[in-house]
């Protein structure tokens, strides 16, 4: 299903982001500027509905405070020989073994808030990027990850309680010294994970309430 980067009536302009709504039923708006704010955002939340989305999400205007708070989305980072070493190691992703990394990414955030399904055109993009990675120790598979340059763009473990260690071991693909992040902040457990390793908050990048109960 297609976004909508420019969605414009005579009340405002926005961008309808739908690509997630066969797989998690959400849809997600950002509004860019509004004359008549309630009107705008109905017409966006009826649009959203009209294309199957279950849960509605916006982001970009102070009005938006009046609905119930869904998650913020925030940048973090930590200077990378902080984190700390391992022994594990980080196995590249190939032709062969790409549907099985998006296969483990897909059911892992699953329940991620504010988290991406990755279609079979976004995994052979990572492909194509050689940013997809396997950690394994001792024969296992602890987790797999996702690097672009000095930024971690995702992290799922396999094993309970190995995030610390795919967090490390993916710290091996980071070039800089420092490593950065995003992470929404509803997602509490990656949150307390990543302030143990070092990082730091550095922004907010977007905060989104959940507005389908218009």
């Amino acid at each position: 299903m297609r976004d909508f980067p420019v969605f414009t009536t005579e009340n405002g302009v926005g961008s309808l982001i739908f690509r997630e709504v066969p797989y998690r039923g959400e849809a997600y708006i950002r509004i860019q500027s509004t004359q008549n704010f309630p009107e705008f955002l109905k017409e966006c939340v009826d649009f959203s509905r009209a294309v199957g989305a279950e849960r509605i999400y916006a982001a970009g205007h102070p009005e938006l405070e009046k609905y119930p708070f869904h998650t913020a989305v925030v940048a973090m980072a930590a200077p990378k020989e902080g984190i700390g070493e391992t022994e594990s190691c980080l196995f590249p992703v190939t032709e062969q073994t790409l549907s099985r990394w998006r296969e483990i990414y897909n059911k892992r955030m699953a329940a991620v808030p504010n988290a991406s399904w990755m279609t079979e055109a976004m995994a052979y993009e990572m492909l194509r990027d050689a940013e997809g990675y396997f950690v394994h120790e001792n024969g296992q598979l602890l987790g797999i990850g996702r690097v672009s340059g000095s930024k971690i763009s995702a992290v799922a473990a396999c094993q309970k309680g190995a995030g610390e260690t795919v967090v490390k071991a993916l710290c091996h693909a980071i070039t800089g010294e420092t490593v950065t992040l995003e992470v929404a902040s509803a997602n509490e457990k990656a949150v307390r994970l990543y302030e143990k390793l070092g990082f730091v908050p550095q922004r907010e990048i977007s905060r989104w309430y959940r507005v389908d109960g218009l």
